[in-house]
């Protein structure tokens, strides 16, 4: 059997501190690739990648956080992978897991993979997730999870898998460009009946890892809570939105 073509996206944006570190543990001999995407970066994000000898895409102005992952996804599918990595470049995600994190999805165990951090309140209060952060996570997960009738242990992870099939299925492209992408996608996902499946990961948050401010969170709060309410509308034939699959939400185990 062929070796599976798996590659790893990183969306940056002032990632010139952690994006060695968040290379250095990635296992040896996984990848095939590692594309990143720099949103307009105001330190030397771009020069540090291409030292590091990978390959770089730059956006001439600042899209956000979703519009950086368009450009990385359809950069990723030009080259035709089995599986593509979502990984921010600012080490708060550990990139030792990443064979664990695809592994399901070359075995085609599942469509789409995440990692979660989420295992007792203490260990992500260890970890230096913000409590607020803490409890936002707690309680939107509840309220996802009783919208979809699911039970995921978060949705909020911002380390994620995909399988090609999942990139050409789920129309991110029609997506926010701002921190609502996430929920979009995941939310999208399910409505397509593809498998989401999750691996336990750390909790780690350091200074030079990027993080939401006080409004942009609330923002991103906000727009996650608006994105789950498409999706109840949608589900239950009130107002059909372009980002799930309109003939009903059709789920499948995980």
């Amino acid at each position: 059997m062929n070796k599976p073509k798996v590659i790893i996206v990183m969306p940056a944006y002032n990632a010139a501190k952690t994006i060695a570190k968040t290379i250095g543990d990635i296992p040896k001999g996984l990848v095939s690739e590692i594309i990143v995407v720099d949103d307009h970066s105001t330190d030397d994000t771009v020069k540090v990648a291409r030292k590091l000898g990978l390959t770089v895409f730059e956006h001439p102005n600042n899209l956000g956080y979703g519009g950086n992952q368009k450009t990385c996804y359809w950069e990723a599918l030009k080259r035709n992978p089995d599986v593509v990595v979502m990984l921010h470049p600012d080490y708060q995600y550990d990139s030792s897991l990443l064979s664990d994190l695809v592994t399901p999805i070359i075995n085609n165990k599942y469509d789409f993979m995440f990692g979660n951090r989420i295992h007792s309140r203490q260990e992500a209060f260890d970890g230096g997730m913000p409590k607020r952060k803490y409890f936002f996570n707690r309680l939107f997960t509840i309220l996802a999870n009783t919208v979809l009738g699911l039970n995921h242990p978060e949705y909020l992870s911002g380390l994620r898998a995909y399988s090609i099939k999942s990139l050409k299925l789920v129309p991110f492209q029609r997506f926010s460009n701002d921190f609502a992408f996430d929920q979009q996608f995941m939310f999208s996902a399910v409505s397509f009946g593809l498998r989401i499946g999750s691996i336990p990961i750390p909790t780690r948050y350091y200074n030079d890892s990027s993080s939401i401010q006080w409004w942009p969170g609330v923002k991103f709060g906000l727009e996650s809570l608006w994105v789950l309410f498409r999706l109840f509308l949608h589900q239950n034939g009130i107002f059909k939105s372009e980002w799930f699959r309109h003939s009903g939400i059709r789920h499948s185990p995980t």
